[in-house]
């Protein structure tokens, strides 16, 4: 049997973390060019992030190696390493994503420690020195990592099961290269650019420039078929009158009154009647009342906040005739008996004089009467985890849509199929091979080539209907419409808009083809791409090769993709069915064998766990079998914890996902908090969101592995555990700081480290520790011990554990102080205590002293000190809070770790406000040192002293 010999990675060792994250926390903010703005997916990795892994991955640690005969010493490997991340540093900036020189030296360095990898196993299959392994993600989604290790120099396989995804990796990793360096075969006539024609047509801009101008050839015949629909209206005289172009109608949803004192009459429900919220331009429309209160209609006012806030909210409506409360659940059986309405309450229009506002009073309503139905015939499967519009009667893809929408996508996505043929003959007329081959056939001639525009075009049609639909929102204080899918869920939108899809503005035809073709733009073109609809569970890439994996696999049951991605894939069909039949067979995305713990399809969330689990077992012992042995995978996982209760914190999605891991016989050797989430989400505590991705890094484990009782395995725990965490919360050699919310996400990694690496940990009784056993005991790490901390100290964390800020018993006071070798008398000295008629209360941050100092206190214990620097941070920022550092520099080592550990606390219990002062605390921690060293430290040792000699 072969040994296959494997050097320890750059990301087994150190990153450049603090670099990595705010390039990715940076990237979230890039719109333009960037492959998020191709089309809607859900939970995509930043390209910054899955660069910088992926060169860690695969690029070897200079550390020395002594069994493998490589390496430098210590001092030589640590300049070595801080070269190889500069080269990171370079190469997740957003601004260098096409930069070649960068990327030459980041592939360069690739190449190199492949090399040296096959040197050390030259002669093994699958160590060809002049080729690199293939890149495999089985879970590709929106394709950020295929994405990046093709523009690393890797062929770049992108697999998923869910249709959707497999067209968005063709058209990022499969259709560039089949074209590069094409120009386009569009008339010049419809060039939008003129100044783009006489251009280099490098890598996928032909395809770009080409997309701009079959997408104008698309919008003009589009305007020619829909001017019925979208004829200008007659403005009103405060506006000069004349002919105006609406560029945005304002709707809200009505339903009957059930009070019998309005007579049957529809009312409005909208959840605001506000226009415009800027200053200076303070605009809202209100339902005015008829004398008889039967009628009413939309008139505009200026100013001012509109009388009538809303008419809905989360308990109901609100009877504008009779001032009635009309309750939720009569609004959603008139919704499922299909007698919900809607009435025009204003629009934007184009005049000469620029955009303006009108009330619906001030011109006709759009007619509808004479189209009919004509979205896909499709039902709205499974979709109670991620939308309420069922409940009002909302079952079909047809109801998301009014008719105007239906019959604007249907009329585009018509066009969409047509242009096919003009690409066709114009490709051939510019001298492509007009051999007929499809893409579907490996073809690179004319009909592939229309093929893939209208790929490119497809992706134009699904921007478009996440705007033009009934679940987009007005944004007053911007004044411009929100797409339906600004998170993970479709919830009802009482008061919707409709864009004119002729005009120019965002959300319109020509503003999508404008975000696409800037992506198209930046694509690399340079390695073979493959796009392929695979179940992870059942099959692999068809090649000899093996692979190197990096992937993002779905979180449990955080976000149900295929239920979403039914909203796109019904109009994308229409465009596509005929391109791709095999992928889009079905009349709907694969639900069945999704691997997600589906509440919908299954009653008994055992079974979802179950089904999540051994899927996801299978999928990743098909990555075992296929992967490279030599490179370590690595896996994206972002479920925060979610089941707290006196054991601990726990996550059935991590227990059931580490499960699978170790079942797959892998063991982790390193992981890595990512920021890979919005800034903003770390703060929202307790609501199922995380700031950072845990990037595990796994190996496939020895053969040989040990079997180790429960108490080796706690033995281990303890001692690698105390160490682990003090990186963590203080970081370390190419590791940064993990933010206190992310701390009980961070610490399972080199927990399960030490208990992935055994065969089993056997249980007392012989059987073999479970995944959540091991995830409690590695919890627990967080919160217990106290080593370091005074007697004071300690006997208020116990305290709060059990009371918070709540009064508690004098005597189990005493007790727990005499326990802890202090006194009750003792604490309350110390000022972190109220004590006083049998009574004992913890002080909370806003009643410490404001113009306490450390210097002028000769007993502070490691409470009273974070405490002070809490209310410090909270009452004038992180200045105040390191001036009160640098007076206790000290007591620095302990007050962090302290801050986390109480986080943890707070959040098993529940204490929303309190947790979230704790993390505050840790994240701000770097400012708060930076401005303490501002200061200076003046508690000197001398200054001790004297203390000292005075209590003395």
């Amino acid at each position: 049997m072969n040994v296959i010999r494997t050097p320890k990675k750059l990301i087994e060792v150190a990153l450049p973390l603090d670099d990595i994250n705010a390039a990715s926390s940076k990237e979230k903010s890039i719109r333009h060019g960037h492959p998020s703005t191709l089309h809607m997916w859900f939970a995509r990795r930043p390209l910054a992030a899955a660069r910088a892994i992926l060169f860690a991955q695969m690029v070897n640690d200079p550390g020395y190696e002594r069994h493998l005969g490589r390496g430098v010493n210590k001092d030589r490997a640590k300049i070595e390493r801080e070269r190889l991340f500069n080269i990171i540093r370079d190469l997740v900036k957003w601004e260098n994503t096409d930069n070649q020189e960068v990327l030459n030296r980041a592939r360069e360095e690739i190449k190199k420690s492949w090399r040296e990898t096959c040197e050390l196993n030259a002669g093994l299959p699958g160590f060809d020195p002049e080729r690199l392994p293939v890149f495999h993600d089985p879970f590709a989604g929106g394709g950020s990592l295929p994405l990046e290790a093709q523009r690393l120099g890797f062929e770049s396989y992108a697999t998923d099961l869910n249709p959707v995804p497999v067209v968005l990796n063709k058209a990022m990793l499969e259709i560039p290269p089949r074209f590069k360096d094409c120009p386009p075969v569009g008339p010049k006539s419809l060039s939008a650019l003129q100044e783009r024609i006489d251009e280099h047509w490098e890598g996928a801009r032909g395809l770009a420039e080409d997309l701009r101008r079959y997408g104008t050839w698309v919008g003009q015949r589009a305007a020619e078929r829909l001017s019925e629909q979208y004829a200008q209206i007659t403005l009103p005289k405060r506006l000069g009158g004349g002919k105006g172009t609406v560029l945005t109608w304002l709707w809200c949803r009505t339903v009957a009154s059930p009070n019998p004192a309005a007579g049957g009459a529809h009312i409005p429900l909208s959840k605001s009647f506000q226009l415009s919220s800027k200053e200076g331009r303070r605009l809202h429309v209100v339902p005015k009342v008829s004398d008889d209160r039967r009628s009413y209609e939309f008139v505009l006012e200026e100013g001012g906040e509109p009388k009538l806030a809303s008419t809905v909210g989360g308990r109901g409506g609100f009877c504008i005739f009779t001032e009635s409360v009309v309750p939720l659940p009569y609004i959603q059986a008139e919704g499922q008996a299909g007698r919900l309405g809607h009435r025009l309450m204003a629009a934007v229009v184009e005049t000469p004089q620029g955009k303006a506002y009108v009330a619906a009073s001030e011109i006709d309503a759009p007619d509808f009467s004479a189209l009919s139905p004509s979205a896909p015939d499709a039902e709205i499967l499974h979709w109670k985890s991620c939308t309420n519009v069922v409940v009002y009667g909302m079952t079909t893809f047809e109801s998301l849509f009014n008719l105007r929408q239906q019959h604007a996508l249907s009329t585009f996505a018509a066009l969409v199929v047509e242009s096919r043929e003009v690409i066709r003959a114009d490709a051939a007329k510019a001298g492509m091979p007009n051999d007929g081959l499809t893409l579907d056939q490996g073809g690179s001639g004319a009909t592939a080539y229309a093929e893939a525009v209208s790929v490119y075009l497809t992706c134009a049609i699904g921007r478009a209907a996440d705007y033009w639909n009934t679940l987009t929102a007005w944004e007053s204080g911007g004044e411009f419409v929100a797409h339906a899918f600004t998170k993970h869920a479709m919830p009802i939108v009482w008061d919707y808009t409709e864009i004119n899809p002729l005009t120019d503005g965002g959300g319109t035809w020509t503003s999508a083809l404008g975000w696409i073709a800037r992506v198209i733009d930046l694509l690399p073109a340079y390695a073979p791409g493959h796009a392929m609809q695979l179940d992870a569970a059942k099959a692999t890439i068809p090649t000899d090769a093996l692979t190197v994996v990096s992937t993002d696999p779905p979180y449990y049951d955080n976000v149900p993709y295929s239920n979403l991605s039914d909203f796109f894939y019904i109009w994308m069909r229409l465009c596509l069915r005929q391109v791709f039949p095999d992928v889009f067979a079905t009349r709907q995305t694969p639900k069945k064998d999704e691997l997600v713990a589906s509440h919908s399809l299954y009653a008994d969330i055992n079974d979802a766990m179950r089904h999540f689990t051994d899927g996801m077992t299978l999928a990743l012992r098909q990555i075992h079998g296929k992967s490279n042995e030599s490179v370590p995978i690595t896996i994206y996982y972002a479920f925060k914890q979610s089941k707290t209760g006196a054991t601990g914190t726990a996550s059935s999605g991590w227990e059931s996902f580490l499960e699978s891991v170790i079942q797959s016989e892998f063991v982790i050797t390193g992981t890595w908090p990512v920021r890979t989430e919005r800034s903003s989400r770390g703060i929202a505590i307790g609501a199922n969101a995380l700031a950072s991705s845990i990037v595990l890094v796994c190996r496939k484990r020895d053969e040989s592995a040990a079997t180790v009782s429960r108490r080796e395995f706690l033995r281990e725990l303890k001692e690698q555990m105390s160490e682990a965490l003090d990186v963590m919360i203080g970081g370390g050699e190419g590791v940064s700081p993990v933010a206190p919310v992310d701390l009980a996400q961070a610490v399972i990694g080199p927990g399960m480290a030490i208990f992935s690496k055994y065969a089993a940990v056997l249980e007392a009784d012989g059987r073999p520790m479970s995944v959540h056993t091991a995830l409690t005991l590695i919890n627990k790490m967080l919160t217990e011990g106290a080593d370091g901390l005074d007697a004071d100290t300690q006997f208020c964390l116990a305290w709060f554990d059990e009371k918070g800020w709540a009064q508690g018993d004098f005597g189990q006071a005493d007790v727990l102080a005499r326990a802890k070798g202090t006194s009750v008398d003792g604490v309350a000295r110390a000022g972190v205590i109220e004590s006083g008629s049998g009574i004992v209360r913890l002080l909370k941050p806003s009643e410490y002293p404001a113009d306490w100092s450390p210097e002028n206190d000769n007993n502070t214990p490691v409470w009273e000190a974070l405490h002070q620097m809490i209310r410090a941070l909270q009452a004038e920022g992180e200045s105040a809070a390191g001036a009160l550092l640098a007076g206790m520099p000290a007591l620095a080592e302990h007050i962090r770790p302290l801050a986390y550990r109480l986080y943890t606390l707070c959040e098993r219990n529940g204490w929303t406000d309190e947790a979230r002062a704790y993390n505050e605390l840790g994240t701000s921690w770097t400012g708060i040192e930076s401005a303490s060293h501002e200061v200076g430290h003046f508690g000197t040792q001398r200054d001790i002293e004297s203390i000292k000699g005075e209590n003395v």
